[in-house]
């Protein structure tokens, strides 16, 4: 089986790559080891967040670095064990989360998210998976009017900075927006840009029915088994192929060391549950509780609970503490019924230090082309990184400025 590109990893970025190197002509194979969608993409809110100029920086402050130090936030919670090994990482992501360099970092990382909401409704519609689309944005809901009052700035500096467009709810809109949340939350921030969709795994299905429908084929395979240049085998056989795409999320590090590249990457580990609404109570668009940092979001299984970040080693066991300190916090602000999932759902979104996904070639390896690191953004970046990539390895103009994203930075 000869191909112009294999592309390893069946996740929103691998399958968005898939997708537009078979458009621009090119004999793609998709591998990894199990059907598209069925890893990390499986388990997000569902945002394609247009909004999301500033990436997740960390905190600086010491107040902050205290009450995450005891280790009892609802938002981050921290394996002790895994500190010695994420210590320098984590120093490193301190140091670009000054203020100077986030603002520089927000300047490059920009130009990606502008184009996320156009790029997957392209792909959406190609697809004809309209009906998993929501175009009415999402909210931050706040317990404070101080909280509330940072937020708003922050959004405020968003729009004028980027042209990224959202609207101040009160109490009383809020309540008319969402009659199901508690009145004891005093208003939100409507980011009106963005959308979201019903079902993230179902929308990774979709785009790779897109690309099984161009004429790609999907195989099912060992990426640690890929070999200069370039062989991998699959279930079906050995694939051999002009050139590769890394796009493995969490796991692209270990390929990419294998290959010599000693990368700074790491996990920001997160759960998900889903619940039943009660008495038939609806939640009409994701909502981010921004001071205990949960999110719950209407998917087609239920109202998804999905919780802040866990810093672990990757493959750790699971120990979802962080879901079940928010359930009862989600439970205070939204009806929930019972669980529908018999396991907390557990997720590594893979991160960089500088907060900026890695995007373009191997800087030692002819045809070898890397796509990971997304951090919180996979999902929304997904189709506009297929895009970068694609562009980059026929000798297209690109859309954005890759230079920013560049592997050989670190």
């Amino acid at each position: 089986m000869k191909f112009d590109s294999v592309v390893l990893g069946g996740g929103i970025v691998g399958v968005s790559v898939a997708v537009h190197l078979q458009r621009r002509g090119m004999n793609v194979a998709l591998v990894d080891r199990r059907a598209p969608g069925n890893e990390t993409s499986l388990g997000n809110a569902g945002l394609i967040q247009r909004e999301g100029v500033y990436p997740y920086a960390f905190p600086r402050d010491l107040a902050t670095l205290a009450r995450y130090a005891r280790n009892r936030s609802t938002d981050v919670r921290y394996h002790p064990s895994a500190m010695p090994m994420l210590l320098p990482f984590l120093c490193r992501y301190w140091h670009n989360s000054r203020a100077d360099r986030h603002a520089a970092i927000a300047r490059a990382y920009s130009t990606l998210i502008e184009h996320c909401v156009t790029e997957h409704r392209d792909l959406i519609g190609a697809a004809g998976i309209e009906a998993l689309l929501r175009t009415n944005g999402w909210m931050k809901v706040f317990r404070s009017g101080a909280a509330l009052e940072a937020t708003v700035a922050d959004a405020r500096r968003a729009q004028r900075e980027y042209g990224v467009e959202h609207a101040v709810l009160d109490k009383a809109a809020l309540r008319v927006a969402e009659p199901a949340l508690s009145d004891t939350l005093v208003g939100a921030v409507h980011y009106t840009d963005s959308d979201s969709v019903a079902d993230p795994g179902a929308l990774v299905t979709g785009y790779a029915k897109l690309f099984e429908q161009l004429g790609g084929r999907v195989l099912i395979g060992d990426a640690a088994t890929l070999e200069p240049s370039w062989r991998v085998m699959t279930e079906d056989g050995p694939v051999e192929a002009t050139s590769a795409v890394v796009a493995l999320g969490p796991w692209s590090g270990d390929l990419a060391a294998k290959l010599g590249y000693a990368l700074p990457l790491a996990v920001k580990r997160g759960y998900h549950m889903h619940y039943a609404a009660m008495n038939g109570a609806q939640l009409n668009h994701p909502v981010l509780d921004a001071q205990a940092g949960f999110l719950i979001t209407p998917m087609l299984r239920g109202i998804r609970l999905t919780t802040g970040v866990e810093l672990a080693l990757r493959d750790t066991p699971k120990t979802p503490l962080q879901l079940e300190a928010v359930e009862p916090l989600a439970r205070d602000i939204f009806p929930l019924g019972a669980r529908l999932d018999a396991q907390p759902w557990l997720g590594c979104r893979p991160c960089t230090p500088d907060m900026m996904p890695i995007i373009g070639p191997a800087p030692k390896h002819r045809d070898l082309w890397f796509a990971f690191g997304h951090a919180h953004h996979g999902l929304t970046l997904g189709p506009v990184t297929g895009r970068l990539i694609a562009e980059m390895m026929t000798g297209a103009p690109t859309l954005v400025d890759p230079t920013p994203f560049r592997a050989n930075r670190f």
